[in-house]
């Protein structure tokens, strides 16, 4: 996957799930039912126990889910390197990590880095983010979205930490290319306990608001 594959599927779906949770019962029962919900884009993340064993599972059964997988909370290259052995296409970090930035730009794929302020907007687009990840973009609002199209016009920004389905068609008429969801649609105790007709459920009431 490269730059243009991620954001054209982000585009597709303006939303990717971020799965934060204490145990996966099957990641890729989790992609299925996502993607059964109108989302394709997965981010398991370091905060989840063996993390490594959900992406490789993942990733095994891509073909048979269709969803495609990303690893986040990516905060050295020694996990950027575990997260692509185990089959990531893509990598997030919660901050401006430019070693991971070089793990991933060497390996080839696409990772959005975490940025806030205008001067760390820069140095994601620097060091090749395909896209800008806003984090907190809750404390912000969508308004913060505007103001930073306008020095760098044309940037893909996708917001982080606070979206809900009352605030997420906010976050893309304000520009955002995609917003991230998080426990509006996977939340711990429901992935857990591998309820995925909820999931389903979930994930398909919060893509319908985004049209």
């Amino acid at each position: 996957m490269n730059n243009q594959e991620l954001i054209a599927r982000l585009e597709a779906d303006r939303t990717i799930a971020v799965v934060r949770a204490p145990e996966i019962a099957d990641a890729a029962e989790l992609c299925r039912s996502l993607v059964a919900g109108g989302i394709t884009g997965v981010e398991l993340t370091y905060t989840t126990p063996n993390l490594l064993a959900h992406v490789a599972r993942a990733a095994a059964t891509a073909a048979d889910h269709g969803a495609i997988i990303g690893v986040g909370t990516v905060l050295t290259a020694d996990q950027a390197k575990a997260a692509i052995d185990a089959g990531a296409q893509f990598l997030v970090t919660p901050g401006i990590r430019p070693e991971v930035a070089k793990v991933a730009a060497d390996a080839g794929i696409p990772f959005a880095l975490g940025a806030l302020t205008p001067t760390e907007v820069a140095m994601a687009l620097d060091l090749g983010s395909a896209v800008v990840k806003i984090f907190p973009a809750s404390a912000m609002g969508p308004a913060y979205l505007k103001d930073l199209q306008g020095p760098y016009p044309g940037i893909k920004l996708l917001p982080s930490g606070g979206i809900s389905a009352a605030n997420a068609k906010d976050f893309l008429a304000a520009g955002a290319v995609a917003v991230c969801c998080g426990t509006a649609v996977v939340p711990p105790a429901v992935v857990a306990a591998g309820t995925w007709d909820e999931i389903t459920a979930r994930a398909a009431a919060f893509t319908s608001i985004l049209c």
